[in-house]
């Protein structure tokens, strides 16, 4: 392999590594290293869209979110499936689906509320930095299954 190659699939491999940082933090609940995930110094262009919710758009509102997530949310994994990385320069484009399972505040006498499974495909945009490769944007969008769609489609009797 030449230089030009271990390169790039160091590259990659880092891309992965920061990538599963990203969603190792949200498990964890740790908002400092979720924060350390993403770009510094970039008030401005860093975006995210979580499933559902309008453009959040700041370093400052894309944290907040997280934090308001982490606090309405007792349990949370991901298992990352179709992962795709692809790269130009500096920039490094992730795709994959989330395969999300997540339980939120307890219900009375239970030590955790009931668990909602979620398919969420996402894309991950990442800027390499001096400490490493940083989030620049997020967007998930949530995969609507055949039971979904069956759910709209009245069958005649």
């Amino acid at each position: 392999m030449n230089e030009e190659h271990a390169q790039a699939a160091a590259d990659i491999a880092e891309v992965e590594a920061a990538n599963t940082a990203f969603y190792e933090a949200l498990e964890r609940g740790d908002h400092e290293a979720l924060a350390g995930s993403w770009l510094p110094g970039e008030d401005l262009t860093v975006s995210c869209v979580h499933p559902g919710w309008p453009v959040l758009t700041g370093r400052g509102e894309v944290l907040r979110s997280y934090a308001l997530i982490m606090a309405n949310t007792e349990y949370i994994q991901f298992f990352l499936t179709d992962v795709n990385i692809a790269m130009t320069g500096d920039t490094a484009l992730v795709t994959c689906t989330e395969n999300i399972l997540s339980g939120g505040p307890a219900e009375e006498g239970n030590a955790l509320g009931p668990l909602v499974g979620q398919l969420v495909v996402a894309t991950n945009v990442f800027r390499r930095t001096p400490d490493g490769w940083k989030l620049w944007s997020h967007h998930g969008s949530p995969v609507l299954t055949e039971s979904d769609e069956d759910d709209d489609e009245e069958t005649p009797s």
